[in-house]
């Protein structure tokens, strides 16, 4: 997507007839459903006069500006992208991010500014970092920056900024991302201009927009395929804006930790797909090659247990032993790890004993003190929306109450850019928006929507699509229900039980833990904890257990009948007498919350489409109601 194409010679006429911010807020709407924040459009006004006056005063009149480039998978934008060949005949693409900053400080935190945005003194990512992630983020997904046809640059202009003898953003400890991602300030206006001419002064920039626009984009990766990689401290995933933020001070408290006296708590929240997962092996391969003391840990069976498998299976030495559970530092000696990873901490309980732990290993502490007491730097990554057990105590105040008993420090963190369900904010936001867990104000799903959500009149055809796209791409997809059928044991001779039936259609949950039967011959699927690895689990149905913490290229859903819509009262109405989940089924008074909580995470586990059955036509009717295609159809 791309609020504004055009000749650099149009946009000047656009910005000398003041009509620029006006086409860009258009398109804008057109595209988003709403109007831009006042912000934004005050931006395209003051920046973009900047830009003109470069173009125009070095006579870069045949070059072609892309205003406001979409990512690839995310609804992050860059500013401006310029294109034209260089002075050497080559042909250059230049990403520019514009900044009105007049004022920044450094910040304690390495790599990070302290400056004022959004009406208050904000934490963010140095420009030429910020800028240095989009550029690898199109190098990794458009495979036409990785010949030698083209060639990427990247700057930022901060076009208020007056450089100082001691200017923060010119600080020498910046120097190796600024000699490759340099920084133009308020007086560096020959100096940028010089810039801009060296690589687009020979023009010819409409048939390199051209084959940017038509360029194939590599498919959106998944976490779970890279993992190893990742740990062997391999650049697989880019990080990005409130990313970088998060990450940098991860690092930076980390290293610094010997040298204070005081505990480091970093809260990270997010939404599913917002990459936290992606920071925290990030975060941790750059950690262990420094030689530090870092473990990853979850309240999930399903996701740890894969994980270690993975790494495992390929063979990275001791890597299976950095993952473990929040259960597992309830003997752990104070300040015995460096840095403790908690990803999903929504899954936190309350005490980390249960039946099966012995007397003396019994904890007197609460889970949570137990993590944050371990380690030197704790992290946590959280969506308090993912709360779907009675037990399950996790939240933003539980971690910032129990970090000033052990007077930390405490940094937090909101990851606002989406990578999974196409890179669609608007898609998360009108799921939440539907659920009434959050008002996003995206009531309706547009007609544009990048992501694909189809609502289908027979589980059979869920089943049949599946299997033809896990025909095409092995393990790109996995059907998933809410916990309205019973889960049973396997039969004897090794074969699952038609659990699940709507009408003819029949079909088995994953494989349930065995212990005590005798088989004739054992199932030869894995357990349910690996289902979401095991291309012989893809004709498997999969519970909220199996799903969550997991992604797929596409996902189909049997929406059962434990969350219904109720038209006559206008709410969505929890049924706990027709879920078969004892555990959820207990905690009453929470049902509903639980349980839409649920059908958010399954309903944002795809990448890129969802496929829906509901059990119940009303709740079926209510959602398409929420559906711009379905309310023009009818």
């Amino acid at each position: 997507m791309r609020l504004y194409e055009n000749s650099s010679q149009a946009l000047i006429e656009d910005i000398n007839h003041n009509r620029l911010s006006d086409i860009v807020k258009k398109s804008f709407v057109n595209y988003y459903g709403h109007n831009p924040s006042p912000g934004e459009y005050s931006a395209w006004n003051n920046s973009f006069q900047f830009v003109k006056n470069e173009l125009q005063n070095n006579n870069l009149l045949d070059i072609y500006v892309v205003i406001e480039y979409e990512l690839p998978y995310s609804a992050r934008r860059i500013d401006v992208i310029l294109m034209g060949r260089g002075s050497e005949n080559s042909q250059n693409v230049i990403i520019i991010e514009l900044k009105q900053w007049s004022k920044a400080e450094l910040s304690q935190i390495d790599g990070n500014i302290i400056t004022y945005v959004g009406n208050a003194l904000r934490s963010e990512p140095h420009p030429s970092i910020q800028v240095s992630g989009y550029y690898y983020y199109l190098k990794d997904f458009m495979p036409m920056f990785n010949s030698d046809d083209y060639k990427l640059y990247g700057c930022a202009y901060c076009h208020n900024y007056s450089a100082s003898p001691n200017a923060a953003l010119l600080n020498n400890s910046f120097n190796n991302v600024l000699t490759k991602f340099p920084l133009f300030t308020k007086g560096d206006f020959m100096k940028f201009g010089n810039y801009l001419k060296d690589k687009l002064s020979n023009g010819g920039g409409f048939q390199i927009y051209n084959d940017f626009i038509t360029s194939d984009i590599k498919p959106s990766k998944k976490l779970i395929d890279f993992t190893s990689d990742i740990l062997r401290n391999q650049k697989v995933f880019s990080l990005i804006d409130d990313q970088i933020l998060a990450n940098n001070t991860i690092i930076d408290r980390a290293k610094k930790a010997s040298r204070s006296n005081k505990k480091s708590v970093i809260i990270v929240s997010g939404g599913p797909g917002t990459g936290k997962s992606v920071i925290a092996l990030n975060a941790m391969a750059e950690l262990l090659s420094n030689g530090l003391r870092v473990y990853h840990a979850t309240g999930s069976k399903s996701f740890t247990s894969s994980l270690q498998k993975i790494v495992s299976s390929d063979k990275i030495k001791s890597a299976r032993n950095l993952f473990l559970y929040f259960n597992s530092f309830a003997n752990t000696m104070a300040n015995d790890v460096d840095v403790l990873i908690a990803d999903e901490a929504h899954r936190i309980r309350k005490s980390s004993n249960n039946r099966f732990t012995k007397v003396d290993r019994r904890s007197t502490l609460p889970q949570i003190e137990e993590l944050i007491n371990v380690a030197k730097v704790s992290v946590f990554f959280i969506d308090e929306y993912q709360v779907v057990r009675p037990e399950e105590i996790g939240s933003i105040d539980l971690i910032k109450d129990t970090a000033d008993k052990f007077n930390a420090d405490v940094y937090t963190f909101s990851l606002k850019t989406q990578f999974r369900c196409s890179g669609s904010d608007g898609y998360l936001n009108w799921v939440e928006s539907l659920l009434n867990i959050n008002d996003t104000g995206n009531e309706f799903l547009t007609k544009n929507e990048k992501m694909k959500f189809t609502i289908v009149d027979s589980p059979f055809i869920l089943r049949n699509k599946m299997n033809q796209l896990n025909s095409k791409s092995e393990n790109s997809a996995r059907m998933v229900a809410g916990f309205c059928w019973p889960w049973s044991d396997p039969n004897e001779d090794g074969t699952l039980k038609n659990d699940i039936v709507i009408g003819d259609f029949k079909a088995t949950w994953e494989l349930k833990d065995f212990a005590k039967i005798k088989f004739t011959k054992k199932p030869d699927t894995p357990p349910w904890n690996l289902w979401p690895l095991d291309p012989r689990c893809s004709d498997q149905v999969g519970s909220i257990y199996t799903i969550q913490g997991f992604e797929f290229d596409y996902i189909f859903l049997i929406w059962g009948n434990d969350l219904v819509y109720d038209c006559t009262i206008n709410e969505w109405t929890g049924k706990p007498e027709n879920s078969k989940d004892p555990v959820i089924r207990r905690g009453k008074a929470k049902f509903t919350e639980h349980v839409k909580n649920i059908y958010r995470i399954l309903l944002t586990r795809a990448r890129y489409g969802v496929f829906v059955y509901f059990v119940n036509k009303e709740t079926e009717k209510f959602v398409k109601s929420r559906i711009e295609m379905y309310r023009l159809k009818n």
